[in-house]
């Protein structure tokens, strides 16, 4: 198959291939495309590519952090923006998938893609018009998948029947290297947590760059204790507790309160991904959501 890549200079400037529009099937017919064209163009390409389109991809700043205003859009060299929900591939090959970061290790601000606004920049996340921060750091590198969605329509069985949080598939990137907003990292998913954020279902990936000096010693969730002991129960219980400061209750887990192995996560990143075809393709409702 053709491989993707999606890189990050010392400039900030993230040099992508093979943008796709297709779910993720088993590698051997995975499709990468760019969205390029119009809508009919879009529709024809969805779920095939007839030629590869390879622009060069910029993260460009706009407004001071920490303000209301502040935006991080993703733009080919031309100056068109793109988006780093639906245009950056999910899938690359043999296991390893493309991760944005939203928000760095060791910082609080609440960084999020903005999934109703067009081109989806990342943006601090708000509450009656006040910035939002944790009422403490996060530990480790945090931000999504793209092309999933967790579908608000769809029941969980195996969650206790919750609702997906209508927001891409999260990730928790345990490396030692501390991420930039809006880098894009190649990782490996190595667990799953399935936190229950007031009734609703918020997948956790747990992953690791490639680029990690521990990467090689990882590829499933016994690897991540014996590699990193104590970690998966520090990002349980940092994500169950993150609330009480503010007076709300503690978040719940599914699946026992336990994290699942790597093959239980890549079926929430599969099925996900098929989420968001559909959500792309209009056969869901997007709602508020913004699919350019």
């Amino acid at each position: 198959m053709a491989a993707a890549t999606v890189r990050v200079s010392a400039n900030n400037t993230i040099t992508a291939s093979l943008i796709s529009k297709s779910p993720l099937q088993k590698p051997s017919i995975f499709n990468l495309c760019f969205r390029n064209g119009g809508a009919a163009a879009q529709r024809r390409r969805l779920f095939s590519c007839s030629a590869i389109y390879n622009p060069q991809i910029q993260i460009k700043q706009h407004g001071q952090p920490e303000t209301l205003d502040y935006r991080v859009f993703f733009a080919e060299d031309s100056g068109k923006k793109v988006s780093p929900w639906h245009d950056i591939p999910l899938h690359l090959g043999d296991g390893v998938f493309n991760f944005i970061a939203e928000i760095p290790k060791e910082s609080s601000a609440k960084m999020e893609v903005a999934t109703d606004e067009q081109y989806t920049p990342i943006k601090q996340d708000t509450k009656k018009r006040k910035l939002r921060y944790y009422p403490y750091h996060i530990h480790w590198n945090y931000g999504l998948l793209p092309q999933t969605w967790e579908d608000p329509s769809l029941a969980n069985a195996e969650v206790e029947g919750a609702f997906g949080d209508n927001d891409p598939v999260d990730v928790v990137e345990i490396g030692e290297s501390r991420a930039k907003i809006g880098q894009v990292l190649k990782v490996k998913p190595l667990a799953a947590l399935a936190m229950i954020d007031e009734g609703e279902l918020d997948w956790k990936i747990v992953a690791i760059s490639l680029d990690d000096p521990r990467a090689s010693l990882v590829n499933d969730i016994d690897d991540v204790e014996k590699h990193f002991p104590g970690t998966l129960t520090a990002i349980r219980n940092w994500f169950r507790d993150y609330k009480i400061p503010d007076g709300k209750p503690a978040n719940k887990f599914g699946l026992g309160n336990k994290p699942a192995n790597k093959d239980y996560a890549l079926k929430v990143i599969m099925e996900t991904n098929e989420s968001w075809a559909k959500l792309v393709k209009r056969s869901i409702p997007a709602g508020d959501l913004s699919l350019i």
